[in-house]
């Protein structure tokens, strides 16, 4: 929210109080509290009719520091809350001392001034990450009398921000105004299905603002040379994350706010849909999966969207007999194919659904403060809302969904949770406002929990729509309704680098777009990247996407590149461990891996997937391209060509290839098969080394088998160990090959 009428007046009607006079500070062994007054305070009647600003510093975790900002205390605190871990942190607190006090938790540093104006500076490695300065903190009162608390951290020269969720503008947030506020708006507005309150700074750190409802977001908007956050009432809560690295970041905010599952190998494989409005029955599913079969297209995942069930009963949870007379005999022969079963959910119990009265009579769905149900017209005729925060009301959702699993679903598409009323009561009290955007991460959590306990951890996965902090815990998340074109295809691509930059490890979008039918050479293009994305699905709103209903050229892109994706499942696999391990997302921004090299910072035309594979989707159907190539000689993955950086390259490439690059110095492992994501990744996985230079030593993990590559001189030396299978080494380029087998050494020269 802006607060300012330019930089020196306020907008009609707003009050703001700065804190500008330390009055006293508080040194304990865990925090630092200090109490400002919003005003001089020359003689002793000053400290008369003068409102103190406390602010506290504490820490959950070393390197990252907490801000409490307070004006008022005595308010009533609702909830809900974001669940955060704390596992102790090293603190150091050191009280006024020629004018200072510090708060320091590991290598991160408040540095607080306690004479003159306000002044509090995070510095870590010797350096301010950033400030809050004069004017910075503000307890503001609106022209309605509304309280709100905003917070202005200084941006540097040349400074990004990233992240605040899955955004479909600018990946860079300077110069934006953002609001936390989950919206069903599509991927072609400022609205977001997943927002985030964190965005993460190329400037060493990262801010979290722990306020699950509405947060707002002036980047460089509201006063230039300030990133500006604010929250209604009277207190405002936030971590600043120390790096260094913006991987260091995420490694930190996700230990905060809760790391990826796990998910199963099997869902990194094509993902096949009914589409949304179309007609299908069994025959039509069978004819599609035939299709794939006939033509040699692999396929990991059916998906039954939302007409399974009957018009006007969503979500009742029961197959519409008419259509699907003999469902649990449906998915035995799917599943006798090989297949798993994805059907479409969602938390709203529509007024002709047997379940609403059961829903209603029992307390399971949210109530209006006269005890009535809320209702609406919008989505589905009369519907009411799931009431999560009442245990119960999750244990009946989640039976009717049990139910489903043992009729042979083995996921679920979590779609919608973002249109959340405020006006409404909640079953554990909860203030709505903070609802809002809260009511997804309960939903997404429900049948996620519901997963691991009827699948076990490791195998449970959904495709699910809305999200917010924390939300990275229960993948995987797709991009939304994007419309069929190649500007909503970069949108798109926008959105999941944002969401990227904002702590979650997976994401996905639909292949062709979702709106409308794409042009063949719009849904050609986006196969390519579909299937180089963490997960891969064939979805639309009123037409089919079976690669054949466009062309032939299709299949065959559909083949080739689902093919080079599962013999990619060796990386992939180990990208998605350090997605559950460390909050390192699977699809990377530039920045991510390339944060020193200033050509990286604004790209949002690319990714890298991991830290060894740059992919350049293409946006044209003339194929022409523009990949930024940072530092080094990069190796096609394709073709084997090499491109020699740091520049901006201009390529043309036809329907069937797009640039996809090796980094320079890696050891890239590729599987020995490419019908399946799901199989014994570390026998016959062929090492693929690329332009080591010389003292090059890794560490590469293939599933249980890990091998340790190291060059010296010409001398390229490969040690496998835990692992009894078949593996082999080749240089790119086919200078040298070997074969080796279980745990045992490999040497080969690189001279000639």
């Amino acid at each position: 929210m802006k607060f300012t009428d330019g930089y020196w007046q306020h907008l009609p009607g707003v009050t703001v109080l700065h804190p500008r006079a330390v009055a006293d500070v508080e040194v304990h062994d865990d925090r630092l509290v200090v109490h400002s007054a919003t005003g001089a305070l020359d003689k002793r009647g000053d400290t008369l009719n003068r409102p103190l600003v406390s602010v506290t510093f504490t820490s959950p975790m070393d390197d990252v520091i907490g801000v409490r900002i307070e004006h008022h205390s005595g308010g009533v605190d609702a909830g809900p809350h974001f669940e955060l871990a704390s596992s102790g942190a090293d603190v150091k607190v050191t009280g006024p001392d020629d004018g200072v006090a510090t708060f320091s938790s590991g290598g991160l540093t408040a540095r607080v001034g306690t004479r003159g104006a306000w002044s509090v500076d995070f510095v870590a490695d010797g350096r301010v990450l950033t400030s809050s300065s004069a004017r910075s903190v503000g307890v503001v009162r609106d022209a309605a009398g509304d309280a709100y608390v905003h917070e202005q951290l200084g941006l540097g020269v040349r400074e990004h921000i990233f992240g605040l969720g899955e955004r479909f503008g600018a990946f860079v947030k300077n110069g934006q105004s953002v609001d936390i506020w989950n919206a069903d708006g599509g991927t072609s507005s400022e609205q977001a299905y997943k927002n985030v309150p964190f965005f993460l700074s190329d400037a060493g750190y990262g801010v979290f603002v722990d306020h699950p409802g509405h947060v707002s977001f002036e980047v460089g908007s509201e006063a230039v040379s300030r990133t500006q956050f604010s929250v209604a009432g009277e207190a405002l809560q936030y971590y600043v994350v120390h790096g260094p690295t913006p991987k260091d970041v995420l490694r930190r905010y996700t230990a905060l706010t809760g790391r990826p599952a796990r998910v199963p190998a099997w869902s990194y494989g094509l993902w096949l849909s009914t589409s949304f409005t179309t007609s299908y029955d069994e025959a039509t599913v069978t004819s599609f999966v035939d299709g794939m079969a006939e033509r040699d297209l692999p396929l990991s995942v059916f998906h039954f969207d939302c007409f399974w069930m009957r018009a006007f009963h969503w979500s009742d949870f029961t197959w519409d007999p008419a259509t699907f007379p003999d469902p649990e005999g449906m998915l035995a022969r799917l599943r006798a194919r090989g297949l798993k079963i994805c059907v479409w959910i969602n938390p709203y119990i529509a007024q002709r659904s047997a379940l609403f009265e059961e829903g209603r009579a029992g307390g399971y769905l949210v109530t209006r403060a006269d005890g009535s149900v809320w209702q609406t017209d919008q989505w589905q005729a009369g519907m009411g809302l799931v009431d999560f925060t009442n245990p119960a009301a999750v244990d009946w959702f989640n039976g009717h969904l049990r139910r489903l699993l043992g009729q042979g679903v083995d996921a679920f598409k979590t779609d919608f949770g973002e249109r959340i009323p405020t006006d409404v009561v909640w079953h554990d009290g909860s203030d709505p406002q903070r609802m809002h955007n809260y009511y997804t991460h309960l939903y997404n959590k429900a049948v996620f929990d519901l997963l691991v306990a009827e699948r076990g951890e490791g195998e449970a996965v959904l495709f699910a729509r809305s999200a917010t902090a924390g939300g990275q815990q229960f993948p995987v998340h797709w991009g939304g309704d994007c419309e069929s074109t190649f500007v909503s295809m970069a949108e798109s691509l926008r959105g999941g680098l944002s969401l990227a930059a904002s702590g979650f490890g997976y994401w996905s979008h639909d292949i062709g777009g979702f709106e409308g039918t794409p042009d063949p050479a719009v849904f050609k293009r986006w196969l390519a990247f579909g299937l180089l994305s963490s997960h891969s699905r064939l979805h639309g709103s009123d037409s089919y996407r079976v690669p054949w209903a466009f062309d032939d050229e299709a299949v065959e892109i559909t083949r080739s590149f689902t093919a080079l994706k599962l013999s990619l499942m060796p990386y992939l696999g180990r990208l998605g461990e350090d997605a559950h391990q460390q909050g390192l997302p699977v699809m990377r921004p530039m920045v991510l891996e390339f944060p020193q090299d200033p050509g990286a910072a604004t790209v949002d035309t690319q990714y890298m997937l991991g830290e060894n594979l740059l992919v350049a989707p293409v946006f044209s159907a003339s194929g022409d391209v523009d990949v930024y190539v940072p530092e080094g000689v990069w190796t096609s993955l394709l073709d084997g060509s090499e491109v020699t950086g740091p520049r901006w390259v201009h390529e043309q490439h036809g329907f069937e290839s797009l640039p996809v690059y090796v980094r320079p110095d890696s050891v890239l492992p590729v599987g020995a098969r490419s019908d399946r994501p799901d199989y014994d990744w570390a026998d016959g996985v062929t090492l693929r080394l690329v332009r080591l230079t010389d003292g090059h030593r890794s560490v590469v993990r293939v599933a249980e088998a890990t091998f340790v590559v190291t060059r010296t001189g010409d001398e390229v030396r490969v040690e496998a160990r835990g692992t009894g299978a078949a593996w082999g080494v080749e240089v790119a380029g086919g200078a040298a090959a070997r074969a080796g087998a279980g745990e045992s050494v490999l040497t080969l020269s690189l001279a000639g």
